[in-house]
């Protein structure tokens, strides 16, 4: 007997479709059993003081893990008008969006405004381990911080970091 796909009974057909849902059903089980996303929608967010390594004035929302823990973080910075944080460097590389206001951020040992313009929303710049860099704000400013903890700040002037004022 010669079959076309026009003569394939319905039953045999419906029961190909349910057992397609089955197994999508059963994927869709495995999958919620295991990891979760994460949603933090923009009324979630819970701003608090900075980490002790930034200067005084930031407020920060961690979205994600810890920068003082193992594996990955995403933190949110929100720095006052007039804000700079002094030449330091990070022995993991450090990945910044610019969410809201103007961020400038620039290489080297020395602050030196003259050497970049400030980036506006939506910017990203990644800045790689080991490399000496400072930032500073002329209005509000929020950036999103992503990176790999434990996550350390280490001043080039020792007497920069707030840690020992």
């Amino acid at each position: 007997m010669k079959l076309s796909m026009h003569s394939i009974p319905i039953v045999p057909a419906i029961a190909f479709s349910l057992g397609v849902a089955a197994i999508g059903t059963a994927a869709a089980q495995t999958h919620a059993a295991g990891p979760h996303h994460t949603v933090v929608s923009a009324e979630a967010v819970k701003w608090g003081p900075a980490p002790p390594s930034l200067p005084p004035g930031a407020q920060a929302a961690a979205l994600l893990g810890s920068p003082a823990k193992e594996g990955p973080f995403v933190l949110r910075l929100k720095f006052p008008a007039g804000f700079v944080v002094p030449p330091h460097r990070h022995s993991k590389d450090e990945f910044v969006t610019v969410i809201s206001g103007m961020f400038s951020v620039s290489s080297g040992e020395k602050l030196d405004r003259a050497s970049s313009r400030p980036l506006p929303p939506a910017s990203f710049v990644h800045l790689p381990a080991g490399m000496p860099h400072y930032a500073w704000t002329d209005v509000e400013t929020v950036v999103q911080i992503n990176g790999v903890g434990p996550f350390d700040v280490v001043y080039v002037d020792p007497a920069d970091d707030p840690r020992r004022q």
